[in-house]
């Protein structure tokens, strides 16, 4: 298979920001490698046990970027920019998600009643 050209990609690009669906549904294959790579990178950078792998952090960065109002693409180093600025946006938030667990995050919170605090002392 042949590496499609930046031509190509941009045209699919313009097309879905106009919304068309199958140009999105097309450029799928044809980015993933690139989306991949960039994955791998960012994950370098990330503590060697991280749980996210660079496939799930590109499923994800996805599903967000698809979520949004159609784009309006520059070109394709915009796309990749975009795509990349949205991963490092998954990772602050997969770190923050964890850091907020390691510190208690989701227990139940258990309110103090006052009147049963302290016994009275009588006079």
């Amino acid at each position: 298979m042949q590496p499609a050209s930046s031509t190509q990609i941009n045209r699919l690009l313009v097309g879905w920001g106009h919304g068309d669906q199958e140009a999105r549904d097309a450029l799928v294959p044809l980015i993933y490698k690139e989306l991949r790579r960039i994955a791998r990178r960012h994950l370098g950078h990330e503590r060697p046990d991280h749980t996210l792998q660079s496939a799930a952090l590109v499923n994800e960065a996805y599903l967000r970027l698809v979520g949004q109002k159609p784009p309006e693409w520059q070109n394709r180093a915009h796309f990749f920019g975009v795509a990349a600025q949205m991963m490092r946006h998954i990772l602050v938030d997969h770190a923050r998600n964890r850091l907020a667990a390691k510190r208690g995050a989701g227990a139940p919170r258990l309110s103090l009643n006052p009147d049963i605090a302290l016994p009275q002392r009588g006079g």
